[in-house]
């Protein structure tokens, strides 16, 4: 993919589709509440949103069920244009574990968390096509830690393979991701302090060599 401003792709959408009176269907998968509060407050001026919670990664399921919660409480909470509701799925860690095996040892950023990507964001694609919606994404590219041009490259190759339009974006411009942790705090959401894997808790905790070896 040559280098692209995906916040303009994003903005010029959004106008495109006010000028027709159009407010599409998004199924939006959400890593978790203060990533995707922002994204919500956001998005939800222009498009019919359903959060999708697939996180398979997470773990462990105690602190899964806490971030879903946490999910389910922001979007109860929120005061949005355009009403905002949640799709949960099944806790598919085990399938995450096969889909990652050989790369547990893998820093952070690596092949690891470019499969982990690519799955979360496949079983949304696969969802909004099941269910006819117009847009799919993600608001994994809030976080500065995320690789915002990969994550928007897996989407559009998924996009290409499952014809769904898939939503381009860049959430962390516009001060998106402070804007993240203002809202984090105004709603007292949970905040963690690892990506969702045991593998990053691991490398946070300096550990993750000693424990794979």
């Amino acid at each position: 993919m040559e280098n692209k401003n995906f916040d303009k792709l994003l903005e010029d959408l959004i106008l495109e589709n006010a000028s027709k009176q159009l407010v599409p269907t998004l199924l939006l998968h959400s890593c978790c509440a203060p990533c995707s509060s922002y994204v919500l407050d956001y998005l939800s001026k222009y498009f019919k949103i359903t959060v999708l919670y697939y996180n398979p990664n997470i773990s462990p399921e105690s602190e899964y069920l806490k971030r879903k919660d946490e999910q389910i409480r922001l979007i109860k909470e929120m005061n949005t244009t355009y009403p905002v509701s949640i799709l949960d799925c099944d806790y598919d860690n085990a399938l995450y574990e096969e889909a990652i095996k050989g790369l547990e040892n893998e820093k952070e950023r690596g092949s690891r968390c470019t499969i982990c990507f690519r799955m979360r964001l496949e079983k949304t694609v696969r969802m909004a096509m099941t269910k006819k919606f117009d847009y799919f994404g993600t608001t994994l590219t809030v976080s500065p830690y995320k690789n915002a041009k990969l994550i928007n490259e897996i989407g559009e190759d998924l996009e290409n393979i499952y014809g769904v339009n898939f939503l381009f974006s860049d959430f962390k411009k516009r001060e998106g991701y402070k804007k993240s942790i203002l809202l984090s705090k105004k709603y007292h959401l949970y905040r963690q302090d690892y990506c969702g894997c045991k593998y990053s808790k691991l490398e946070r905790e300096g550990l993750l060599s000693k424990q794979m070896n």
